[in-house]
């Protein structure tokens, strides 16, 4: 497992689910607080870090959202990013589709421009000193209202260049990707690709996945494992050449298993499955770690493994000569490993 492991943090790699907020270290998380004057209610990182038992993704939500208080200023959103891009970089991370969440800074009163301005500055910062391209997508809040995600969507229209797409997230019990049809159908009318999250094994998780396939016609599924259960429907998104963003660290800890036997059927069976870090610093694994568990539970070998990354290549909303730039340079690890 040595050498796979060596393989595998060197493998290039396209990181299309990783939310920002969720790579707030508890380490970071004291220091904005100390720099914010926001009192913490953990005595250490250490034991803060120790209060990260999620058995759901309800008991997950609360600590992700009261984690955010920290982040006032456009520094900090500024600092989060770089880190995470530093640490991204350990993992040969080349290209990266970001998620992050303004309702949850706009609705505690931090204005929109200092949330996009602090990501946008380490962006450009990140890509100089360690060579990754990344795009932003901002997700909308699944469990509050269509009207507040459509006036947030609204607030981001001058933002256009700098966000690629638009997303959906958070709680997803009650809240069906039709909920926001019509943000949505604005959403690509202005120019925006799609993607929503499917949590794993959610009330009619099938139905919502088909929702987003037939109802929404996303460009992608983040999660999506459930489509499994489906043969017609993983035809379906097969037939669309759709990428699923699958992220076994965090299923494991919230999702009843990491779902990687699933992410090796979905491989056998054509579709365009990714391996994705999610939320890494509550549950433990950045991408490479995620590969990692994939090959330790299942026993995928180098070709699995290539193919993932290979996928996730395709899987991006990159033109054509993107995707090919990443693929050759996948190819020539490949050679050369």
């Amino acid at each position: 497992m040595a050498d796979l492991s060596a393989f595998i943090r060197g493998l290039p790699k396209c990181e299309l689910h990783v939310h920002i907020e969720g790579t707030l270290e508890p380490e970071m998380k004291f220091r904005l607080a100390a720099r914010n004057g926001v009192e913490l209610p953990y005595a250490s990182a250490d034991d803060m870090r120790k209060a990260y038992g999620f058995n759901d993704l309800t008991s997950f939500l609360k600590m992700y959202y009261e984690g955010m208080d920290v982040l006032r200023t456009e520094q900090d959103f500024y600092d989060l990013m770089l880190a995470y891009l530093e640490r991204a970089a350990a993992d040969n991370v080349r290209y990266a589709e970001i998620f992050f969440d303004p309702q949850a800074h706009t609705g505690r009163g931090i204005p929109f421009a200092v949330v996009i301005g602090g990501l946008a500055r380490a962006q450009m910062d990140g890509e100089i000193r360690f060579g990754i391209r990344t795009r932003l997508i901002m997700c909308i809040l699944r469990d509050q209202t269509p009207e507040y995600a459509m006036a947030t969507l609204l607030e981001a229209l001058p933002y256009r260049e700098r966000i690629l797409g638009i997303g959906l997230d958070s709680d997803e019990r009650g809240n069906p990707p039709l909920k926001f049809g019509e943000v949505f159908r604005r959403a690509r009318a202005e120019g925006f690709l799609l993607t929503m999250h499917c949590d794993p094994d959610q009330p009619d998780a099938v139905g919502h996945i088909r929702q987003c396939v037939h109802d929404i016609g996303v460009n992608r599924i983040d999660h999506g494992v459930n489509a499994i259960e489906d043969r017609l429907l993983c035809e379906e998104i097969k037939g669309r050449g759709l990428g699923l963003t699958v992220c076994p660290c965090s299923n494991r800890l919230i999702g009843g298993g990491s779902k990687a036997e699933i992410v090796m059927r979905m491989l056998d069976l054509g579709l365009r499955v990714t391996v994705n870090s999610d939320d890494p610093a509550y549950f433990g694994g950045y991408i490479a770690d995620n590969f990692r568990l994939v090959a330790e539970e299942t026993g995928a070998g180098r070709e699995a493994l290539l193919q993932l990354a290979r996928n996730a290549c395709e899987a991006t909303w990159l033109s054509r000569a993107g995707k090919d730039a990443l693929l050759a340079e996948l190819e020539e690890y490949a050679r050369s490993s």
